[in-house]
């Protein structure tokens, strides 16, 4: 089976905008500096918190490839590559240029809402399309099915290149469960900031990061402290963020770290329909909670 080389801090990376709406690429090349030199240990870029769907293929290529140039080698990059039609999602990966890429994050399909067994069918079909090692994502809140553990492990025992899954169902006893009967090599990563403490704690490996847009420093010492058994200190970062982990959701994802990212002075805080900017309100107990925490 493929090692799994996407552990500790990744971060989901948001893509920022300018006031006209057009993609920010100087922006999105210090927010990529600033991941490099604050803690980050692999990005993943072109997935959920990107707005993926609202971007142009054109655009997706620019950003993948500037992405690729800047980072050089220094951390992996995992890029999605997912849908609800698993024929167009295998030729994706069959002709699409994967050049620079460590991996691919893979939903599960969203809106047909297969079955157990077709959800097993159409990752195994995604992982025989292509020789990088794949990543699910489980996210019933947004595709509106649950991978059972039973799946999840049953993909990881009988697809090599199957890694890890990206487990954001929000339910510790379904992570306990593929902790349990998964391959050893296999690995789970937490998908929700405010579960990364605990699933950390029970053997996840890291996490796909939201707030560590904003705060990779802080949100990455935590986990090297738990991978060092420091749970009392790595406690005391997570209580901090407690807040934080709310508001940053509570108008959707990305708009609450972008509105974020923006008093911090990287980005402009632009999102593009059907998304929107996160309410003042939102805003003003994000800022205050900031300051608080005087990072």
């Amino acid at each position: 089976m493929a090692q799994n080389i996407f552990k500790g801090l990744g971060i989901a990376l948001v893509t920022p905008f300018k006031t006209d709406g057009s993609v920010d690429y100087d922006a999105l090349e210090r927010l990529v500096d600033y991941q490099l030199e604050n803690g980050a240990d692999f990005l993943c870029i072109l997935a959920t918190t990107g707005e993926t769907p609202c971007l142009t293929e054109e655009e997706k290529s620019l950003i993948k490839n500037q992405i690729v140039k800047q980072v050089k080698g220094r951390v992996p990059i995992l890029m999605g590559c997912g849908g609800n039609n698993t024929a167009g999602v295998v030729e994706q990966l069959k002709t699409g240029d994967f050049q620079g890429i460590d991996g691919v994050l893979s939903v599960c399909p969203y809106y047909n809402k297969p079955s157990q067994e077709g959800l097993y069918r159409h990752f195994k079909a995604i992982a025989e399309a292509t020789s990088l090692p794949v990543v699910l994502y489980n996210v019933p809140g947004r595709t509106g099915i649950l991978m059972k553990a039973e799946t999840t492990c049953r993909l990881a025992h009988d697809c090599d290149n199957i890694v890890a899954i990206k487990e954001a169902s929000g339910s510790l006893e379904l992570v306990d469960e593929i902790i349990k009967h998964k391959p050893a090599e296999f690995d789970i990563i937490s998908g929700d900031d405010a579960l990364t403490y605990p699933m950390v704690a029970s053997g996840a490996v890291g996490v796909i990061s939201v707030i560590g847009n904003a705060l990779p420093k802080e949100f990455s010492r935590m986990i090297r402290l738990e991978f060092n058994n420091e749970y009392e200190a790595a406690r005391k970062i997570h209580h901090k963020f407690t807040d934080l982990y709310s508001l940053l959701f509570v108008d959707g994802n990305p708009a609450g770290v972008k509105a974020l990212l923006h008093e911090m002075g990287f980005i402009e805080n632009v999102l593009r329909l059907p998304l929107v900017p996160t309410r003042v309100t939102t805003l003003q107990k994000m800022s205050e909670i900031l300051k608080g925490l005087k990072l």
